[in-house]
């Protein structure tokens, strides 16, 4: 295999692509796996209480993993991003797949990325959260300065950044269900 430094753009892209189809239908597979033992456990479950059961579950380890990482301070924060960033992918695979995407094409693939990016869009409250933590950190250097804050960081980032992963995995099972829900509802109207 040739160096990256040695590859041009759309070879880079299309290695890509294939790495993210190859990521996708492995996770068919464990979802397929998750959704039936949901439904097994909730035999009279509709797929919007099952969407919701798969979003609680990806919520709670992104939590955890945020309260850790936030413990860890920046040097975690890169880690945490990429798990978040696979939780949420996962829990689109898991909702799209309860609906029964074909999520095997190019095409499909690509809605589900667009499906991610909506899901990380940037909303009012995402854009005013740095604000908010840069006045607490103000107001707690001007209390007691700066050793105080050293040592409240980590108390404020734990819980702070359990909360954002608990958010963005919220904000990816919602896109899901408005986009493979919606989709379900128009095939059964005959659309």
């Amino acid at each position: 295999m040739p160096s990256f430094s040695s590859l041009g753009p759309s070879q880079l892209k299309k290695i890509a692509n294939q790495r993210f189809s190859h990521l996708v239908i492995a996770e068919i597979g464990r979802a397929r796996e998750r959704i039936a033992e949901l439904q097994r456990t909730y035999p009279s479950a509709k797929p919007k209480e099952l969407a919701q059961r798969l979003t609680d579950s990806k919520k709670a380890i992104a939590s955890t993993s945020g309260a850790v990482s936030g413990l860890f301070g920046l040097f975690s924060v890169p880690l945490d991003l990429v798990l978040v960033a696979y939780l949420q992918l996962s829990l689109i695979v898991d909702i799209a797949v309860l609906h029964k995407a074909n999520l095997k094409s190019a095409r499909a693939q690509q809605e589900l990325l667009d499906v991610l990016g909506y899901a990380n869009g940037a909303g009012p409250l995402v854009r005013a959260s740095p604000r908010v933590f840069g006045k607490l950190a103000m107001t707690l250097l001007q209390r007691g300065g700066l050793p105080r804050l050293g040592r409240a960081v980590p108390v404020i980032a734990s819980p702070l950044t359990a909360w954002l992963n608990n958010r963005a995995l919220a904000r990816a099972g919602r896109e899901a269900m408005l986009f493979y829900g919606h989709r379900r509802a128009e095939k059964g109207r005959g659309k």
